[in-house]
């Protein structure tokens, strides 16, 4: 018995659920085509369950998962299911073709055990909805949201291609022109995103999708909010939404006020794993990984991947700026410098951010090699200004009052 498309299924769904390794996958693989070879029947989830990779019961909740998910795709008025893309924990991705227009498409469908939850189908819903108000190229397009026999349903632009993640898992580390091409486009779907009054808030390798002709596009809307919607702000003070390697440190405090730098911070904690091949910050625990974002130094990239220029460490170093005042004011700012680097040009707004303790060496006559190191503190280029001025004024009276000084001695003496 040869393997099957429900083995495929059947293996990529456990995987996707965690209930086994890619590699535990592949084990199996390879021991159902031996098996084939020797004239004897064996099927991956039996393998899985052989193996002791996967219980019994485990494998009866995914059979029934898979079933209710084909189910439901069936239920899908005007949409021809021809097959799975993926899952998560909040849905089930199809590919589809849609049969007015005789397209293909992909299809997110909600999981049954949410759909008695109307918290999880008005987020469901609101995706859609923000998904639709946007249009750019390098955005993955909305084209349907609805409900069908109690299925719900969002209906989206087809990439065909991979994820940003499928690579850096393979441990692939990008070269420095692939790596701004791909950061240049993502910083353009964010501008349009934000101008639009929309911050993303969950910006991460699993989010971003390259088609074949290498065009970059930002998908999964579902942590998106209007900077505008004040209410939704305040209900989800003090809580913490995005993905923790990636996450910005106003998200983990859950301050009410996030805004468009914070997503310059996931880009560009993106943009530093596909540099140096290793994410910003590493713990064993989630809740250790987010406490690094708030106080632990980063490593300049440049230290990971000598070969990255200078510029391309400054521009990511200011992305990532704990302190979002630090960072640049907004997605244009970001765009500059990153094709200025790649046009073989210094990053100026980046270097607008000047580290005072340097400036403060340079007025000693200490060498310094650069502004953008350790815990270095950034300040925009009016904060210098003005430290200039304060230093010109007290340097004023400290000649003053020494003049004032000589001429009180020299009349004493006289």
């Amino acid at each position: 018995m040869s393997e099957t498309s429900q083995d495929t299924l059947f293996g990529r769904t456990a995987v996707e659920q965690r209930l086994c390794t890619e590699e535990e996958l592949q084990r199996c693989h390879k021991e159902v085509r031996q098996r084939v070879r020797s004239n004897e029947a064996a099927t991956v989830e039996q393998l899985l369950q052989e193996y002791g990779f996967i219980t019994a019961t485990q494998a009866s909740r995914l059979k029934d998962n898979i079933k209710d998910s084909k189910d439901a795709a069936g239920k899908i008025p005007g949409y021809k299911v021809s097959g799975k893309l993926g899952s998560g924990a909040m849905a089930v991705v199809y590919k589809a073709k849609q049969l007015s227009l005789d397209r293909t498409v992909a299809v997110k469908v909600l999981p049954r055990r949410f759909t008695e939850k109307s918290d999880y189908i008005t987020r469901f819903f609101k995706e859609g909805r923000i998904a639709a108000k946007l249009n750019h190229n390098n955005i993955v397009q909305a084209i349907d949201v609805g409900e069908a026999a109690g299925v719900y349903y969002f209906v989206m632009e087809y990439v065909e291609g991979k994820t940003l993640y499928d690579d850096l898992s393979k441990g692939k580390v990008f070269d420095e022109a692939e790596a701004l091409q791909i950061a240049i486009q993502l910083a353009n779907a964010l501008a349009h995103a934000h101008a639009h009054g929309m911050i993303h808030r969950d910006v991460k390798p699993k989010n971003v999708m390259i088609n074949k002709e290498g065009v970059v596009k930002l998908a999964d809307m579902g942590l998106a909010r209007e900077t505008s919607d004040v209410e939704a702000a305040k209900n989800e003070q003090g809580k913490a939404f995005g993905t923790p390697y990636y996450i910005a440190p106003e998200q983990i405090r859950g301050e009410v006020n996030i805004d468009g730098r914070a997503d310059i911070y996931a880009l560009g904690a993106t943009f530093y794993h596909m540099v140096t091949g290793r994410v910003p910050f590493e713990a064993s625990t989630p809740a250790e990984v987010m406490k690094k974002h708030l106080k632990e130094p980063l490593t300049p990239p440049d230290h990971l991947n000598t070969a990255l220029s200078q510029g391309v460490a400054e521009v990511i170093e200011v992305m990532m700026a704990k302190n979002k005042q630090d960072r640049y004011s907004n997605m244009e700012e970001v765009l500059v410098d990153l094709e200025s680097v790649r046009e073989g040009r210094p990053p100026l707004r980046a270097r607008r951010k000047f580290n005072l303790d340097a400036l403060e060496q340079l007025e000693q006559g200490i060498a310094v090699d650069t502004p953008f190191s350790g815990e270095a503190r950034s300040y925009t280029e009016e904060t210098v200004t003005r430290y200039r001025v304060v230093m010109v004024i007290m340097g004023a009276l400290m000649a003053v009052l020494t003049l004032a000084l000589f001429f009180a001695l020299f009349r004493t003496e006289g």
